[in-house]
């Protein structure tokens, strides 16, 4: 699929979702929806099997920085928070280059500096809304905005879960049901195609929450039990492989063809007209991204998708 071709449906999406919605996944889910809604009316979709089984990476990796966190003295844990988030991304990505490609993560800079960050939280609460957040202080760039408390409630309403159970419930609750099923519902619905979740009937979901951790995550992977089931019916190197994100390079896009569209919806006087945004930290990050300093592809989607959304109903 060319670039073109799925840039083509960035116009449509404020009808589509009718809400702002800035999970850049909406792109390609859409697409294939559109290609799914040619031979069939009704799909099948894997949702669900990664906030019931422990597949995301914050599932195990936020796990370990929580209790890392927790046994380290806060002064400690403030000076390698210090440390790592002292050095630029840029110099990061650098040093980083040094390594094998094969044993090379991607952005390093950004993770070391996120990293940092959720040293520096001191309950589980704090950790999850820092790994899930795009802006470290989301309520800071709307004006006379704030977070609320209660996104962070469901995971302390369960006594005696560990810090990897507390964030799989937290995305239950919130990840799962207002961004993945509302961005599959809608996209495979836009194309009047049914989507069904199977992980997510209610036997599945009961028993999911029954059995311990352990068959959950093992030695730092995901799915375990799942992978069990599925090593019976296909090949083990088929499974075997990175997760891959179902994501489009709206990075390289913002810098390229839709840079005049973005531009013309964060520019500073309309900001400062509409009244929503604090257009000063908004116009930094457009501009670390635009000279390449940074990459901030999700935080100013956001923005944008908000942006595109008030132009179409408002």
């Amino acid at each position: 699929m060319s670039a073109a071709e799925a840039q083509s449906a960035i116009p449509a999406l404020p009808e589509l979702y009718d809400e702002p919605f800035a999970d850049s996944s909406q792109i390609p889910t859409f697409l294939v929806a559109q290609l799914a809604r040619q031979h069939v009316t009704v799909s099948l979709s894997g949702d669900g099997g990664d906030e019931l089984f422990g597949g995301y990476n914050r599932h195990s990796w936020g796990a370990r920085v929580g209790k890392i966190g927790h046994a380290m003295p806060q002064s400690v844990r403030g000076t390698a928070a210090g440390i790592l988030g002292g050095i630029a991304p840029g110099r990061w990505d650098t040093l980083f280059r040094l390594l094998p490609r094969s044993t090379a993560p991607s952005a390093p800079g950004d993770k070391l500096h996120k990293l940092a960050a959720a040293l520096r939280c001191d309950t589980p609460q704090a950790l999850y809304l820092q790994l899930i957040s795009q802006w470290l202080d989301p309520g800071a760039i709307v004006i006379g905005g704030h977070e609320p408390a209660a996104l962070g409630s469901p995971m302390s309403s369960r006594p005696g879960f560990g810090i990897a159970e507390q964030i799989m419930l937290a995305d239950t609750a919130g990840y799962l049901a207002d961004d993945i099923l509302a961005k599959v519902d809608r996209a495979t619905m836009g194309v009047s195609l049914e989507s069904r979740a199977p992980y997510l009937d209610h036997r599945i979901f009961e028993f999911a929450w029954r059995i311990p951790l352990a068959m959950k995550i093992r030695g730092g992977q995901g799915k375990w039990l799942l992978r069990q089931v599925l090593y019976r019916h296909v090949p083990r190197e088929l499974v075997e492989r990175p997760k891959m994100g179902f994501g489009v390079p709206i990075d390289s896009w913002l810098r390229g063809p839709l840079r005049a569209w973005a531009e013309d919806l964060l520019d500073t006087t309309r900001l400062k007209r509409e009244g929503w945004f604090d257009p000063a930290p908004v116009r930094r990050a457009w501009e670390e991204h635009l000279s390449g300093t940074r990459n901030w592809q999700h935080r100013l989607w956001a923005i944008l998708m908000f942006q595109a959304w008030q132009a179409r109903w408002h």
